[in-house]
């Protein structure tokens, strides 16, 4: 680069000391000297652009030789340095390869020592589980003869034992016989007593009603309640029979007890004849509650059900059998103030009317007593 420098810069003095000695001695008038002068240098200016065009071509020609030199010393280092990087992969596969064939030797080498050990290991196991089985197939032997043992030994202890338990069962049913048998003489005997404190009872009763039911008339009379009345005169016809009937036909029959329910806290106990009778109470109560509800409805009476002749008496029907007289009322006080709302309000919310006869429903029937059997 610097060489080409000197070489156009001493070309540039040449051309300048050739025009200045032609100038010199030309014989031209000075004018036309200077007109020569003047294209010579323009001449020459466009020479030396020519030249400086030619140089820079030269340069640029140049450096485009020394730009595909380097590029091709670079394609040239590339190329080895490929070449090295492929030997160099070549070389790692070699070796990768003998280390992946050294590997699988490896391998094989630990799969061989494996299988002969897996052999000598299955070879001790089945050994091993030939004595187990023989050793089991011993004790098996010997358990079996010592259930056998066992199950005799058992079966002997069982035939025992059922034979004292039949023994003792025996025993136990006599006894449970013989108590159950002393019960029952006790509950008839007490039956029968509080069957004849029961009559006694009745009977200072129905005196006491007849004075109450004289009162009663006169002062239904003065108030002039006349369905009352007659309502009152029908129930006492009504009870006055049924004590004359209960006089002619009377009879007892014992039955264990088979029935308790609770009332107030307290437990009761019925035979079947006793719950009989609390199941008439109710819905005899039922139907004399609907006629004297009727009765006081006909007579425009307010609603009082407790100022009833039947509710103060509730003794309607009572045959002095089974139950106490004041279990009796109760129950038959319970029937007839429903039958007493339906008559009043004359409605069925309790009751049902069916051929002549008013009875209460069952499902209100067994709320009320709500009898629990013993069997």
């Amino acid at each position: 680069m610097f060489c080409m420098k000197n070489r156009f810069f001493s070309q540039k003095m040449a051309a300048l000391v050739t025009g200045i000695a032609l100038l010199l001695g030309s014989g031209l008038p000075v004018a036309a000297q200077d007109k020569t002068a003047q294209e010579q240098r323009q001449a020459e200016k466009q020479k030396a652009k020519q030249a400086r065009k030619q140089e820079q071509q030269q340069q640029q020609q140049q450096q485009n030789q020394q730009q595909n030199q380097q590029q091709q010393q670079q394609q040239q280092r590339q190329a080895e340095k490929q070449q090295r990087q492929q030997e160099m992969q070549r070389v790692q596969q070699e070796q990768t390869q003998r280390q992946q064939q050294n590997r699988a030797q490896k391998q094989q080498q630990q799969q061989e020592q494996q299988r002969v050990l897996q052999q000598q290991e299955q070879q001790r196991l089945a050994e091993k589980q030939q004595r187990q089985q023989e050793q089991q197939r011993v004790l098996q032997q010997q358990e079996q003869q010592r259930q056998q043992e066992q199950q005799r030994l058992q079966q002997q202890q069982a035939q025992e034992l059922q034979q004292r338990q039949a023994q003792k069962q025996e025993r136990h049913e006599q006894q449970r016989q013989e108590l159950s048998r002393q019960q029952a003489q006790q509950q008839q005997l007490e039956q029968q007593r509080r069957h004849q404190q029961r009559l006694a009872d009745t009977n200072r009763q129905f005196q006491e009603q007849q004075r109450i039911a004289s009162q009663r008339e006169r002062l239904l009379q003065q108030q002039r309640r006349m369905n009352q009345y007659r309502f009152q005169q029908l129930y006492y016809e009504r009870l006055r029979q049924d004590r004359l009937r209960l006089q002619s036909a009377r009879q007892f029959s014992y039955s264990p007890y088979s029935y308790r329910y609770y009332r107030s806290g307290r437990a009761y106990y019925a035979n079947q004849y006793g719950a009989d009778m609390l199941r008439r109470a109710l819905n005899l109560g039922y139907q004399e509650g609907v006629r004297a509800g009727q009765a006081d409805r006909e007579d425009r009476w307010r609603f009082n059900y407790q100022d009833s002749y039947a509710f103060q008496d509730a003794t309607y029907g009572y045959d002095g059998y089974y139950v106490d007289l004041p279990e009796y009322r109760y129950y038959f006080r319970e029937g007839f103030r429903r039958g007493y709302e339906d008559g009043y309000d004359s409605r069925y919310q309790y009751g049902s009317y069916s051929d002549g006869k008013y009875s209460v429903l069952a499902d209100v029937l067994s709320a009320i007593l709500n009898l629990e059997s013993l069997r």
